[in-house]
């Protein structure tokens, strides 16, 4: 069971595995019957708002910065509802065409709904785009509607009349057949495009052959597609898990050289993405678009079309499942019978205003491997846990994959069964269109499987992050200008610049331990500045978060315990010292929480440059700190120029850092 799910799966609002198959799925009791009935239960949950075939998949608004926020938005949100719950009607209707719920035909539903869409007296009209239109929300979903039209044409398009479906080829097309913007929505027109070509219409053949050939040129090796500037989950649940279903849909036949080149693309990704997700198929909270959630398990299901032997199946579902269950199986994960917006509850520190409430049912695409029959090995293999169960993921050990394209550090750590991810982020914050590109989305030091971000506070409060303050700007800055340097000798150097505070700059080195990080960095500057660096955060699920005062080598130090995890930060060098923030409101699991903080103030009369080395460590809540783990640094020598840092371990290693 997921993390933050244990000991709350009583609770009537969640997702309850009914007669798990223990034999099939030891470890989650998931089958594909389970998986028809989670995408079932969520979408009763949708079709609580309907109670007429008119009633439009409308849902309350959440607090916060999501849209609408203003009428002329309902149109478009409304559609969101439509076209994204059909991810999971789909696979359940291509099955079932008479499925009711609430005594309502579904298929009559989604027909008479999208039908509805071409009717300009309808308060769901949606207008064709007119030429001097941009890129709409509109595509998006018109896109995504194709991929049900190309799932279930039986049910979706072949009962229209000719008049009805040159009505809707008109309005589909008018937005596939225009601009698009230079990140996975090209996908949109393609599938659009793709799916009228293949019921006979003339379309801009050219434009699809563009974009599909654009859509490859994002892909930069590893099985990571870049969705410019960010590498995030749209990487999987956008380029991965389109290329494929357009492939085995439309590729193979009309462009088999294209379909090729996705085939080829996908397979590098089973080598990596599996060991971004813990050992329970727990997720990574990291990018935008988080509350999508499980929708990162969709690239899995898709590679039953390879029925590679060399495919460890069985692992793949288990994730899925695992991802799955995280969300379903959390009390929070559902308000009005609708998934909110945020990660398990609400959490508007972690939604774009391009989110509706509509929009998270993004994640139903993972349903979409529902369309594989039963027979298919990812359905019908045993479940199991992969390279946890087996040497490669040994206690004891740490275990790092460095991605070369994408310049992805995946880390997995089996003593907690944790998967952890260092990734891009380099974008500004000031007065940008999307400041969410360099916001904690994006701008963590490492995003952890086992502690989900935790949003900066206005006085410095801090997680899994630097801020640094200076007079000159008076605010806190947090790291968010990050320039990949390299990955050598299991250290992953990086250097920060300041947007604000433009006399300060840092060298980073990540080094990774069986039980935490060890942070090697250096500051150089001409201003005094106020800095902070804090750990990951632990929320209160329970008795108040616990803090205890330790002292090892001389230096005190804090042990903060949540009852399922403890987390200790030693300042090794550098620091005056570490204090406990608590904090309400910040963290996405629990209103209140608490984080480590280490503090300094820097002095450049003091010397330019500085180095700050910091242990940063977890254990299970249960387990006792050996004195080498507290004592692991024994003592650390820099040269000069700070260019050159030594640290010795207490189990005779020397980790030699360069900055270069």
């Amino acid at each position: 069971m997921s993390t933050f799910a244990q000991g709350q799966t009583a609770n009537s609002n969640v997702f309850k595995v009914e007669n798990p198959d223990l034999k099939k799925s030891p470890y989650s009791g998931m089958t594909r019957e389970h998986w028809k009935e989670a995408a079932l239960y969520l979408l009763k949950g949708a079709f609580s708002y309907v109670k007429t075939l008119d009633d439009p998949m409308y849902f309350p608004k959440q607090e916060g910065k999501s849209y609408p926020r203003n009428d002329g938005q309902i149109p478009t949100a409304k559609l969101e509802g439509l076209c994204r719950t059909l991810f999971m009607a789909a696979p359940l209707l291509k099955e079932n065409p008479q499925l009711e719920i609430n005594g309502i035909r579904v298929a009559d539903y989604y027909r008479h709904q999208i039908l509805k869409l071409l009717d300009p007296a309808s308060p769901t009209y949606i207008k064709p785009r007119s030429l001097e239109m941009g890129p709409h929300q509109n595509l998006v979903e018109f896109g995504g509607l194709s991929v049900s039209l190309f799932a279930i044409p039986e049910i979706l398009w072949n009962p229209l009349t000719q008049q009805q479906k040159d009505a809707l080829e008109a309005t589909m097309v008018s937005y596939g057949d225009g601009p698009t913007i230079p990140q996975n929505w090209k996908f949109f027109n393609i599938f659009i495009l793709s799916f009228f070509k293949d019921q006979g219409y003339k379309v801009n053949e050219p434009l699809l052959n563009e974009y599909v050939q654009k859509a490859l040129a994002h892909y930069d090796g590893d099985g990571w597609y870049n969705d410019r500037p960010a590498y995030d989950y749209y990487s999987m649940w956008a380029f991965q898990m389109y290329g494929m279903f357009w492939s085995e849909y439309f590729g193979k036949k009309n462009y088999p050289e294209y379909a090729a080149k996705f085939a080829e693309n996908f397979k590098p990704m089973k080598s990596n993405y599996p060991y971004m997700f813990g050992r329970n198929g727990d997720m990574i909270m990291w990018g935008r678009s988080i509350t999508y959630r499980f929708g990162a398990t969709a690239p899995f299901p898709f590679m039953g079309f390879e029925n590679d032997p060399s495919t460890n199946y069985g692992w793949m579902r288990r994730i899925a499942s695992g991802a799955l269950l995280q969300f379903l199986q959390n009390p929070d994960f559902l308000k009005d019978n609708v998934p909110t917006l945020g990660f398990y509850g609400p959490f508007d520190a972690a939604v774009q205003s391009y989110s509706c409430r509509g929009s998270v049912y993004w994640c139903a695409k993972a349903f979409l491997g529902l369309l594989l029959p039963e027979s298919n090995p990812y359905w019908s293999a045993k479940e199991n846990e992969g390279p946890w169960a087996t040497g490669e993921l040994a206690k004891g050990t740490v275990v790092n994959k460095f991605e070369k394209g994408p310049h992805i550090l995946i880390t997995d750590y089996p003593n907690i069964g944790a998967a952890e991810l260092r990734a891009w982020c380099d974008a500004k914050i000031d007065k940008v269109s999307e400041p969410f590109r360099g916001e904690e989305s994006y701008n963590r030091l490492a995003y952890n499987s086992a502690f989900p971000w935790q949003a900066d506070g206005k006085n410095g409060e801090v997680a899994m992050n630097y801020v640094v303050k200076t007079a000159s700007t008076n605010r806190w800055e947090p790291f968010h200008l990050y320039k990949f340097n390299r990955y050598e000798n299991g250290i992953y150097y990086r250097n920060v610049e300041m947007e604000f505070n433009k006399n300060l700059a840092f060298r980073l080195a990540d080094i990774t331990l069986p039980d935490g990080i060890l942070r090697v960095d250096v500051v150089s500057g001409t201003e005094k500045a106020d800095i902070r660096l804090g750990h990951y955060s632990l929320p209160q699920i329970g008795a108040p978060v616990k803090d205890e005062l330790r002292k090892v080598q001389g230096k005190e130090f804090h042990v903060v315990n949540n009852g399922k995890y403890q987390l200790a930060m030693i300042p090794v060098k550098g620091w005056q010292g570490t204090e406990v923030v608590r904090t309400k409101g910040l963290n996405p699991v629990a209103n209140e929480s608490a984080v480590i903080d280490a503090f300094d103030h820097f002095d450049p009369a003091n010397g330019t440059k500085k180095v700050y080395v910091t242990l940063m460590l977890w254990k299970n809540a249960n387990e006792k700190w050996t004195t080498q783990q507290l004592n692991q640094v024994t003592r650390v020598e820099a040269d000069p120029n700070c260019e050159t840092i030594r640290v010795y371990l207490s189990n005779g290693r020397v980790k030699t850092v360069v900055f270069n």
